[in-house]
């Protein structure tokens, strides 16, 4: 159950972010209470993610994917391009992200 409960807090925090970023600062009111409500059940998920795997390991995954995803949502929905050494440290963070879920003995227990 780790990571069902840990791919919906990465899933609800990248909606959370896109919505944040809709909200234009909170002068909008529908995209402000979908980040709000976002934010609150991705760590809702997280917190139930910790009971079985490592807080470092967890929140590594937790954030390198959903920098990931909200960079490409960016370039998606926002028109915000990212320019080589971003795509660069992106591509290394995901490099971790493989490293940690492959090779590290505390993942999952």
């Amino acid at each position: 159950m780790g990571y069902l409960y840990l791919s919906l807090a990465i899933v609800t925090e990248v909606v959370g972010t896109s919505a944040l970023h809709a909200s234009q600062g909170f002068t909008r009111l529908r995209p402000g209470i979908i980040a709000i409500v976002a934010y609150g059940v991705s760590l809702y998920m997280l917190s139930l993610v910790l009971k079985t795997i490592p807080v470092g390991v967890a929140y590594a995954i937790w954030s390198g994917v959903g920098i990931s995803l909200i960079v490409i949502i960016g370039a998606i929905l926002f028109d915000q391009h990212p320019d080589i050494p971003a795509i660069i440290g992106i591509v290394m963070i995901m490099t971790g992200v493989v490293i940690i879920n492959m090779f590290s003995k505390n993942v999952g227990h």
